[in-house]
């Protein structure tokens, strides 16, 4: 029988850490899980105007936009519309069923033809205890999500309706998201951005006419809006004041 001196030991131990039957497992793929099927997991896509989920339906799964603009609304008791927030490509909603949030407090519906992945709640908890690149890229996401819900408290306090609509605007074409900015955005009505603003549908229609006449914005035949960078002036400096309605 050979004998094994103390000093082989690490010999093995290095040997075998240099063998194939040693390579590291793949890292989780949050980009490709997203984009498709699987267990707990459905792809679903949405036309125009069509709903994802009602105020008051069970909240039991989070989703997550592949491509189109979804619009967040609320109703109150006396039947007044709030629109609390447009999402775009890459963002999540849904996520209070996570926290224990029993009914959805928001409507979703579709404010372009889109598509979306559903997951289901205990799916979503499986996969955020089980890849910590997937929770670091979710945990990041609502993080980013409240400082906007910041600014937005901050935007509606301080701003005036002019520059909460040129805000709204850029966020639509997903200005300071990734460092880039789509030129154009689906057609959104006067009215949605009157209840996202929180103003009238007749203030919205002279501001729009306002930033059409500066070159800010500009119709598209198609029905698209076009957005263009120097919008954002309106939020650096006081541009001179349209005239308002009379109430």
């Amino acid at each position: 029988m050979r004998n094994i001196r103390p000093g082989n030991t690490n010999e093995l131990q290095q040997k075998a850490k240099a063998t194939p039957n040693s390579v590291e497992a793949p890292k989780f793929a949050a980009k490709a899980f997203l984009a498709s099927a699987g267990t707990g997991r459905t792809i679903v896509y949405y036309l125009k105007k069509k709903t994802v989920f009602q105020q008051g339906d069970p909240a039991d799964a989070v989703y997550y936009i592949e491509s189109g603009k979804i619009q967040l609304s609320v109703v109150s008791e006396h039947g007044k519309q709030a629109v609390v927030g447009i999402l775009t490509a890459g963002d999540f909603f849904g996520e209070g069923c996570l926290a224990g949030q029993p009914l959805h407090i928001a409507s979703a519906i579709a404010l372009a033809d889109s598509t979306v992945l559903r997951i289901d709640k205990r799916a979503m908890v499986d996969v955020l205890h089980a890849e910590s690149t997937f929770s670091e890229m979710f945990m990041a996401f609502l993080l980013s999500r409240n400082i906007q819900f910041e600014e937005d408290l901050v935007d509606q306090l301080f701003n005036s309706s002019e520059r909460r609509l040129a805000r709204v605007l850029l966020l639509l074409s997903n200005f300071g998201k990734d460092g880039k900015l789509d030129p154009v955005i689906p057609e959104i009505s006067q009215e949605i951005l009157a209840a996202r603003v929180g103003t009238t549908r007749s203030r919205i229609n002279i501001f729009m006419n306002k930033f059409r006449k500066l070159g800010f914005i500009e119709y598209e035949r198609q029905g698209g809006l076009k957005i263009r960078p120097g919008l954002l002036s309106v939020m650096v400096q006081d541009l001179p004041s349209a005239p308002l309605p009379k109430r």
